[in-house]
């Protein structure tokens, strides 16, 4: 085979590492922003926060939320910039960013000599409570072995996870002597431990055992506890028919029973779940304004960053040509981080102002007026592509009356009316919950009733649709919703 040599011409499409900046700027959620400007900011020397505007004058009439729409570019054109290799370093223009350029400071916020020190959590396990119940009671050695080796098979809702054949073998590793009677004896200790029913094998064992500890004149006690020994089943699976036939309890006895029933806690060990907290900063906000719904960036969500302009001066007296080199390829750097987040600013507000233009009837009348939109409408609106406004929507945030959403949840698929219009999901998923909370407890709706009632108001949903719905709103079906309180 002869080798040779081809000199073909061709084009191609290459993302310049500025572009790539923006798009990874783009997408990232303000926690995650600031952490990456805190990162530019370490590596950058040139870089600094700002605590005024960078041209010293007071901040701009005109918010920047009230520019035009043609007047805003387009994030994906800054592969198509002109700007040059060698930026002048001393120059101040646009040198300044922040979220909350243009918008009027309202004087808020934490004064400065209020010194607020987090003091740190303070949490308790479910099982650290439990050991600490135990060295308060007269526990003996022996018994104090076998405790902690049943508070530690205490999973977190509370049941105990191993058998007494499985705690005897542990124990009688280090104490062969140790019976299965001692066993049970301490076991029976740790489950009238608070919370009461901790350490239970079972549901009806944990129900006994909280029953056990209500007052012998309680009302209807003994007609639960034989409904709990005897037709847990039957009480799990609703069956409420088959339970009053075979307890021979009336209806307003049975509805009783389940009062008493429904007092006790099937799962001690919740009330000491860890819960996570999250918390949520809101990269924009609405309110109405003279009868007009406006949207605001978030300016506290974003620091304000500069071009250190003495740093960057320092490149006209350097000693060297590297030095020079160095201060200059640190300016570009820096202004480039200023304009990508410049053009992250502006993306992320022309997005929210085409959301709010669209579901005003949501921020009006709430979630059954939700409009059907999906990421191309609100992306041949503002005349970027859809990659964009699905980067732009991710992980970002918006204040509202109503409450806090994340943009993603203003799009939603859309179905067919009888007028030939279009409902949201969202909106159906709203008529649902509504349509639930007002049923009655004894005579819940099947899902072939909640869409007839939702196709009364013009609306043909599927009932497997509401099915689907149903259960990604995590609400359980029919049979299950039904009870007699």
């Amino acid at each position: 085979m002869k080798q040779s040599l081809q000199l073909k011409i061709g084009q191609q499409l290459t993302m310049t590492p500025q572009l790539q900046q923006a798009i990874r700027l783009l997408q990232l959620s303000s926690m995650d922003l600031q952490q990456e400007i805190q990162e530019a900011l370490d590596s950058n020397p040139l870089l600094e926060v700002s605590e005024e505007y960078s041209d010293g004058h007071d901040e701009p009439d005109a918010p920047l939320n009230g520019k035009d729409s043609s007047q805003v570019e387009n994030s994906e054109a800054m592969a198509n910039q002109d700007m040059p290799d060698d930026l002048p370093v001393d120059s101040t223009w646009e040198d300044t960013w922040s979220a909350g350029a243009g918008l009027r400071s309202t004087g808020g916020g934490i004064p400065a000599d209020d010194d607020y020190v987090y003091q740190g959590e303070t949490s308790e396990s479910l099982q650290d409570y439990l050991l600490w119940q135990m060295r308060l009671s007269h526990f003996s050695e022996t018994d104090e072995k076998i405790a902690e080796i049943i508070i530690d098979s205490v999973d977190e809702t509370g049941y105990l996870t191993q058998t007494l054949d499985e705690v005897l073998a542990a124990v009688q590793r280090d104490d062969p002597e140790v019976t299965l009677e001692e066993v049970a004896v301490v076991l029976k200790r740790i489950q009238n431990f608070d919370p009461v029913g901790v350490a239970a094998r079972d549901v009806g064992e944990c129900l006994l055992i909280q029953l056990n500890h209500k007052p012998t004149d309680t009302p209807w006690l003994e007609e639960t506890r034989h409904i709990i020994r005897e037709h847990l089943d039957l009480l799990g699976n609703r069956d409420y028919r088959t339970l009053a036939r075979k307890t021979r309890l009336k209806e307003d006895q049975l509805r009783e029973v389940m009062k008493l029933i429904h007092m006790l806690h099937p799962r001690p060990g919740d009330t000491f779940a860890p819960s996570d907290s999250e918390y949520v900063i809101p990269d924009v906000s609405v309110r109405k304004h003279n009868g007009r719904w406006v949207v605001e960036l978030n300016p506290d969500a974003l620091p304000k960053v500069r071009v250190n302009e003495e740093y960057a001066a320092l490149s006209r007296n350097a000693k060297s040509a590297d030095d020079s080199q160095y201060i200059k390829q640190h300016v570009q750097d820096a202004r480039w981080f200023i304009k990508s987040l410049e053009s992250r600013n502006e993306t992320l507000l022309k997005v929210a102002n085409c959301i709010v233009q669209r579901q005003q009837a949501f921020f009006e009348y709430g979630e059954e007026a939700m409009k059907p939109m999906v990421l191309n409408d609100v992306a041949e609106a503002i005349e970027m592509h859809e990659s964009t406004v699905s980067r732009v929507t991710t992980q970002k945030f918006m204040h509202t009356p109503r409450g806090i959403f994340e943009l993603k949840y203003f799009f939603s698929s859309h179905v067919s009316t009888e007028d030939g219009g279009e409902c949201s999901s969202t909106a159906i998923r709203a008529l649902i919950r509504k349509l639930v909370a007002a049923e009655t407890p004894a005579k819940p709706l099947s899902d072939s009733k909640i869409a007839e009632l939702i196709a009364d108001q013009g609306i043909q949903v599927a009932r497997r649709t509401i099915a689907k719905y149903r259960e990604a709103m995590n609400i359980p079906p029919s049979n299950q919703r039904k009870s007699l309180l």
